[in-house]
């Protein structure tokens, strides 16, 4: 009887899931540069926890910028802390890039990061996938040189600005 039905199995839930998988990017290769990266001007929130909430206070922080009324720029994660050292928390801040005459929305703090020397790693995908591919990417090209991750990372998303298009992704790490 198993037999029989594996066409239908297939088609009701392994073809949707990897359609999925597909639209949010977890296909798209990464790519890992040595380059030069930064300078960022950005407003921020502290936080430190589970790995698994930082997206609430991003939110926070997102919402501080509209009631403001300032234009937030692209998503900025200061990851300070490993998380695989500290079963899963961190400490980072948390935030959004700022032009450079652009005021600091009440509430936040005011971070920058000078230009820099960084190993890149970059995918378009989904937000809630992209970071994972990065890291391991990144991770995977620092191997062979007895290299590994090393924190403080930043992390930029930019959204495509299309709800059906995905945002690019792109992970720091200071050479």
């Amino acid at each position: 009887m198993l037999k029989k039905q594996w066409p239908a199995f297939v088609l009701a839930f392994v073809l949707p899931l990897l359609a999925v998988f597909w639209w949010w990017g977890g296909f798209n290769a990464v790519s890992v540069t040595e380059t030069e990266a930064g300078p960022y001007r950005y407003a921020y929130l502290d936080y430190e926890g589970p790995i698994s909430n930082m997206r609430k206070t991003q939110r926070k922080a997102l919402d501080e910028f509209d009631a403001a009324k300032v234009e937030a720029g692209d998503t900025i994660s200061v990851i300070l802390d490993d998380p695989r050292a500290a079963s899963g928390k961190v400490r980072a801040q948390l935030g959004y890039t700022l032009a450079e005459g652009a005021p600091i929305p009440e509430g936040l703090k005011e971070g920058r990061i000078e230009r820099r020397p960084v190993y890149a790693a970059q995918v378009e995908a989904a937000v809630l996938l992209a970071p994972s591919k990065a890291y391991q990417a990144l991770s995977d090209t620092l191997e062979p040189s007895g290299q590994a991750i090393v924190m403080p990372t930043v992390e930029l998303y930019r959204p495509a600005g299309q709800a059906n298009r995905i945002g690019t992704f792109i992970l720091e790490m200071n050479r």
